[in-house]
């Protein structure tokens, strides 16, 4: 077999699977002025979390009388806000075609059922190699306001206050030991078994693998101001007393 041959039989691709924290945002009405005021409010809370994140635009929500739907300029607004759109989810043939005309993916309506066609025969991949797990990061002193602390590959543990305007992230798990009055944002890698555990729930954003509450949510929680263990449940985040 010539040199050409073996080349020509190389392969030059792979196709993997992959599980990443992608944000979607549902559309309940179509009205960018308010849309743009409105995520003006949250980018103000939570502005690291709105930088380039990957978006899937669900306008399969939005009801028939709403009108037709400009997707040039939606797909603008969340530009401005650090929101890069990835694709569609749509119903309605209009934003199907809009999508297509801009060579945008566009997924099926939430709850379709889909089915993986994989015309090659199946192959016994080998088991890939378990992710490598850091020791947790452990933060004694005061995190104030503007501080952002990162806990990459593991655990956060803060044992002393945190201050609003202050930021965690972690891959892993948060535990605040103290009064939590900034943002923790848990498996920002996609991570969805990762937990947020704190003393004094006053949080501004408690996020796990992209799914999170705000401020304004958190505050009509029962258990704001007490000690909480945060987990997700599907896309639902779960808070409990610990």
């Amino acid at each position: 077999m010539s040199q050409a041959d073996l080349l020509a039989q190389d392969p030059v691709f792979q196709l993997k699977g992959s599980m990443l924290a992608i944000t979607v945002m549902e559309l309940a009405h179509n009205d960018l002025d308010r849309l743009d005021a409105q995520l003006t409010e949250k980018v103000a809370q939570a502005p690291a979390f709105f930088s380039n994140t990957p978006l899937v635009l669900a306008l399969d929500k939005l009801p028939e009388g709403e009108g037709e739907l400009n997707l040039a300029e939606l797909m603008a607004v969340c530009r401005r806000h650090g929101l890069r759109t990835l694709a569609i989810r749509a119903s309605r043939e209009g934003d199907i075609a809009a999508a297509e005309a801009m060579d945008l993916p566009v997924l099926p309506p939430s709850g379709a059922r889909e089915r993986l066609l994989d015309p090659a025969p199946k192959k016994v991949e080998e088991k890939p190699a378990e992710p490598e797990h850091k020791p947790s990061r452990i933060v004694t002193s005061p995190v104030r306001g503007g501080q952002q602390i990162y806990a990459q590959g593991g655990d956060l543990i803060v044992l002393a206050p945190v201050s609003a305007g202050a930021e965690l992230l972690a891959d892993g798990n948060i535990h605040v030991y103290a009064p939590m009055r900034g943002r923790a944002l848990a498996g920002i890698k996609g991570n969805t078994k990762a937990r947020i555990f704190c003393q004094q729930m006053g949080a501004e954003m408690l996020s796990i693998a992209g799914h999170y509450k705000v401020a304004e949510d958190l505050r009509r929680d029962p258990l704001w101001g007490d000690a909480v263990h945060v987990s997700l449940s599907g896309d639902v985040l779960n808070i409990t007393r610990l």
